[in-house]
């Protein structure tokens, strides 16, 4: 905690006016935090906190004497207030001065709205190396995340070790050098259990295959044809419904990664989004685009990879076509992440089906929304769809504000609010790698964040962007290259910039 306080915190001058004292005088008597005391009782009287709420919950007491109390029903509510404790002090302009804070006595009673409050990042479009992910891990805790979900597998290619079949990644991967080994995802893992943040795998399946097939062409169907009509992005490829060698496959497969990550979370996600009807044509163990011949084929496997998962003590999340476009029957521990439009309707016919659900709709919380297509346009063909502006299917972008004012529990009535679980803001990997990744991130999912541990439906105001601008310095001085939260003439005239 010494170490956070003494170098994480930053000068805050670009929060005031010029030449107005800000900090204490260089001369002033000083005060001392005498004594910190964590208290961690499951039973603990924490206030108006529900006893259905503590896991993550705390209070913060700290006495103009320098005597500061957390209290705590769990570990978890134990890095949350050591968080918040070191978000309270400022480094002194004069460095020889130490850290100080400006808000003693003070009282804090805090816990979450939604208990999945979750990140989803991918690392199989472009290369994102492991250290890369560990420092997001470090942000996302200094905003009391507490998922990381690694999209970690699709169509372009497969990055992922997995020692039972070698061939996955070193011929699916873009490289041997964009590889992550099994120590690798092993090391993230368990940094994220040292800061709080559960990172948990999704494995995109039966659809986003393409990259199996580099080594195992025959579990494929739909590959190396032109893929407009057969997949959403290029390349198309997806795992063949009735073939008698795939479930041998995903049986080793699964049996290899999930024996690893289980130990680390309590999550699995099997993918299930963006199923191509006209790939089946092209699969001889098929042959048809019959949503009603493939609809027991896709139950089938879906089955298998819950009872897979279930074998490993994982609870399974699936995007929101497997209930909403397929019809599937589903265990009712399963959980739905939903994505598409503004997906209130999503969660209100996903929710009066009894499931769990996750939201995050790409109308407010796709992070790649705005940064242009990335299919490249056909110059002989003057009605091509890509044309200029050059937009993206989710334009425009996304800015932090938008997605703060983000309610997507505005319409759920409360009897199935306890079926929500949470959220999570997306980043899709198509234009981002390892040298743009923070910006595309930060402050943004910062804004999510706030949603997800506050009550989400509260309008984005001044005190809003000071936070968050406080939250942006904190993460430049962690080594975070955070974006700009609002221009400095603004943050040092409070009030100047309101309309």
């Amino acid at each position: 905690m010494k170490h956070n306080v003494l170098n994480h915190s930053f000068v805050p001058r670009r929060f005031h006016p010029r030449d107005v004292l800000f900090e204490p005088a260089t001369d002033e008597s000083k005060r001392y935090i005498e004594q910190l005391a964590i208290v961690e009782d499951p039973r603990n009287d924490m206030g108006n906190i529900e006893p259905s709420e503590k896991f993550e919950a705390y209070t913060i007491e700290v006495s103009e004497d320098g005597s500061a109390v957390i209290k705590i029903a769990s570990p978890a509510g134990g890095l949350h207030a050591l968080e918040t404790f070191t978000q309270l002090f400022f480094a002194h302009s004069t460095p020889s001065s130490g850290s100080y804070t400006p808000y003693v006595p003070l009282s804090i009673e805090d816990r979450p709205t939604f208990g999945h409050r979750g990140l989803n990042l991918d690392i199989s479009r472009n290369w994102i190396p492991p250290a890369d992910v560990m420092r997001t891990i470090e942000a996302m805790a200094s905003n009391k995340l507490n998922r990381l979900h690694l999209h970690a597998s699709d169509a372009q290619s497969w990055p992922l070790e997995i020692p039972a079949l070698p061939d996955l990644a070193t011929k699916g991967a873009y490289s041997p050098s964009q590889i992550w080994h099994t120590e690798d995802l092993e090391a993230v893992q368990r940094h994220g259990t040292n800061y709080g943040v559960q990172v948990f795998v999704e494995i995109d399946l039966p659809g986003h295959t393409t990259s199996i097939g580099i080594a195992y062409p025959h579990l494929v169907t739909a590959k190396d044809v032109p893929w407009p009509e057969y997949a959403l992005e290029p390349p198309s490829g997806q795992l063949r419904l009735n073939s008698s060698e795939v479930p041998d496959f995903i049986e080793t497969l699964l049996t290899d990664l999930l024996s690893r990550t289980s130990h680390h979370s309590s999550l699995f996600h099997l993918g299930g989004d963006e199923l191509n009807l006209n790939a089946y044509m092209l699969d001889p163990t098929v042959n048809s685009s019959s949503h009603q011949v493939l609809q027991p084929l896709v139950q089938a496997f879906i089955d298998q990879v819950i009872s897979l998962a279930t074998s490993h003590s994982l609870t399974v999340i699936m995007w929101e076509e497997m209930v909403i476009d397929w019809n599937l029957t589903l265990p009712r521990n399963v959980i739905i992440q939903t994505w598409r439009g503004s997906d209130d309707n999503a969660l209100t016919s996903i929710l009066n089906k009894g499931y769990k659900t996750l939201f995050g709709s790409n109308a407010h919380w796709y992070l790649d929304c705005g940064h242009g297509s990335f299919v490249d346009p056909e110059p002989l063909k003057p009605d091509s769809p890509v044309k200029p502006p050059y937009l993206d299917y989710c334009n425009p972008y996304k800015n932090w504000r938008h997605m703060y004012a983000y309610n997507p529990v505005a319409d759920i009535p409360q009897s199935q609010r306890h079926l929500v679980v949470g959220g999570e803001a997306h980043l899709w990997g198509e234009l981002t790698d390892s040298v743009n990744l923070d910006g595309m991130l930060w402050p943004r999912v910062a804004a999510a964040a706030e949603v997800m541990w506050s009550d989400p439906g509260k309008k984005p105001d001044e005190g809003t962007t000071r936070r968050l601008a406080d939250m942006r310095e904190r993460l430049v001085k962690r080594g975070v290259g955070a974006g700009v939260v609002q221009m400095e003439w603004c943050l040092r005239h409070e009030g100047g910039c309101r309309l």
